[in-house]
């Protein structure tokens, strides 16, 4: 039996991720958690087959949090289950730990699926995400702006892309108006970039706003 511990900060989603998995003979839902220190305690006290990993939960970044686990406990497997698109996260996942990325949007069957390849040992990406990251792989250049900033960082710019006041930002992340600041400076520094008006443009350009 494949034990899952659901992570999500919204109970609708946790609840309907419990009735797919119901369906199966071979998966359970043995536990949820609504954000990362949850996420952390429970991974301390029990063992489960794969952590199913929202990235945008309140507090610390699902990205973080999923650092920290592998760190904790390397043999816990990680599938992310993101309402952001691929674009957006999917690499990063990858590459702090995460076996698999899929968005919430996807079917419930592949879904199963993923939880059962990566249960074997294998990684699950989609064929799109595939196709990019061999095309990463292929092209000599120099990396995109974007990806020379920190995690936190790169999430700070796309909730300023999309829009948001650093007042906002800052009470989504439970974090200082000052910190925020701190980091869009840093931001438009390392981008090169004068204001969000040309932040807002370089995220719409590559996709990386939902």
């Amino acid at each position: 039996m494949i034990k899952i511990l659901i992570a999500d900060d919204h109970a609708v989603v946790r609840k309907g991720l419990k009735q797919i998995l119901a369906e199966t003979s071979d998966i359970v839902a043995a536990s949820e958690a609504k954000n990362g220190q949850e996420v952390l305690e429970k991974v301390r006290k029990s063992d489960y087959d794969i952590v199913m990993l929202d990235i945008s939960m309140p507090g610390r970044s699902g990205i973080e949090i999923l650092k920290q686990l592998k760190d904790e406990k390397p043999e816990v497997l990680v599938l992310v289950l993101s309402m952001h698109p691929e674009e957006q996260y999917a690499v990063r996942a990858l590459k702090a730990g995460a076996s698999g990325y899929l968005t919430k949007d996807s079917a419930p069957e592949e879904l199963i699926e993923a939880i059962r390849k990566i249960s074997q040992g294998g990684k699950y990406i989609t064929a799109s995400l595939a196709e990019k990251l061999a095309f990463d792989l292929e092209i000599d250049s120099e990396k995109p702006l974007h990806e020379t900033l920190s995690d936190r960082e790169y999430e700070v710019m796309c909730k300023i892309a999309s829009g948001k006041t650093i007042k906002e930002i800052a009470e989504e992340l439970f974090l200082s108006v000052k910190t925020i600041s701190t980091y869009r400076s840093r931001i438009l520094e390392k981008m090169g970039m004068k204001n969000n008006t040309q932040l807002v443009h370089y995220a719409l350009k590559n996709r990386l706003l939902d």
